[in-house]
């Protein structure tokens, strides 16, 4: 149906448009059977492997629920869990787990990494996460996206903040291939990638999507129906770069005057864990080294209404199981 079945699912920009849609409609009633207690093992008997270089929460949670739904076994191996890279090769660890695996899951570093295991196992390879990509989040994004306002097309999300890495990239390839509205708003060094840009431009000049990337916060936002943000320093970033991206990025902060003035139709978005207060290690070392109670996102945001990031974490399991349905049944 979606024409996926034994591919690997590395980036968006590999999909079609009707292949993205195809994979959220598989979301959408897969979720419902969840929801109402109706088994869909598609992929009894199959076994995947989870490759985390990176630690994760949502990530890995969603990947070990969506495969026992779907009737499959998962291998969690963490960050010391496995010789990729150290004592053994990338392709070689991509040909000794797609001997023994049905699928396998990478988080960790360089896009380079997962499209070599893509490449040599043999098997389709999900990525989990890259410094590059984060294809599993956006479409969990967009699904949440769809359940609150009805659909894709022409719905405005603005990302706030550092716009380089994997969320502000993924993002902007995704509203590119979804005819939506997007906006990077951040300091100009902070823009995504221009070649990256130029990508999504053409794909945007064939879909209808809008690309903009706006420095001043509150015109950026005028209209949004989403304000999506993320931590100011990616995972894997030395401690000495908070400094300047508090600096930098502070008024690029989410709060109530933000959400103002996009409209009482906007929600906030947030691909999480979020640094909205001091309940957390570093969050407490933040405050200690420099003052402030919250960074990308205030407290009163996060809780609000308005914001739907529980929602967001809920469908990455949905979406996750979809792509592995899609991929192996």
């Amino acid at each position: 149906m979606i024409g996926l079945k034994n591919k690997s699912f590395l980036k968006l920009l590999d999909l079609s448009v009707d292949q993205i849609s195809g994979l959220l409609a598989l979301a959408v009633e897969l979720k419902q059977k969840k929801k109402a207690g109706i088994p869909h093992r598609l992929c009894e008997g199959k076994n995947v492997v989870l490759l985390f270089e990176k630690d994760s929460t949502r990530t890995r949670c969603a990947f070990e629920v969506a495969a026992a739904d779907l009737g499959m076994s998962a291998t969690y191996l963490g960050p010391s869990g496995s010789q990729m890279g150290k004592k053994e090769s990338i392709a070689d660890t991509a040909r000794v787990l797609g001997r023994m695996y049905d699928g396998i899951e990478y988080r960790g570093f360089g896009q380079s990494i997962v499209e070599q295991l893509s490449d040599y196992a043999g098997v389709p390879v999900w990525n989990g996460l890259t410094n590059e990509f984060h294809p599993t989040q956006i479409l969990a994004d967009f699904l949440t996206i769809q359940e609150h306002f009805g659909g894709l097309q022409g719905k405005k999300l603005v990302y706030m903040g550092d716009a380089r890495y994997n969320m502000g990239n993924s993002l902007m390839v995704g509203c590119a291939k979804m005819g939506m509205h997007f906006v990077a708003c951040a300091p100009e060094k902070y823009f995504p990638d221009a070649a990256l840009i130029d990508q999504c431009r053409e794909v945007a000049a064939q879909t209808g999507a809008t690309l903009e990337f706006i420095t001043d916060p509150k015109e950026a936002v005028k209209g949004a129906h989403v304000i999506y943000t993320d931590v100011w320093v990616s995972m894997g970033e030395p401690d000495s770069v908070w400094q300047e991206r508090i600096r930098d990025l502070t008024p690029y902060r989410v709060t109530s005057e933000l959400m103002a003035a996009a409209g009482q139709q906007c929600r906030f978005m947030h691909c999480l864990p979020a640094f909205h207060d001091l309940n957390t290690t570093i969050g407490k070392q933040i405050y200690d080294k420099f003052g402030i109670d919250c960074m990308e996102v205030t407290d009163e945001v996060f809780e609000s209404e308005q914001s739907i990031v529980f929602d967001e974490a809920e469908n990455r399991m949905h979406t996750i199981k979809a792509v592995m349905a899609a991929t192996l049944a």
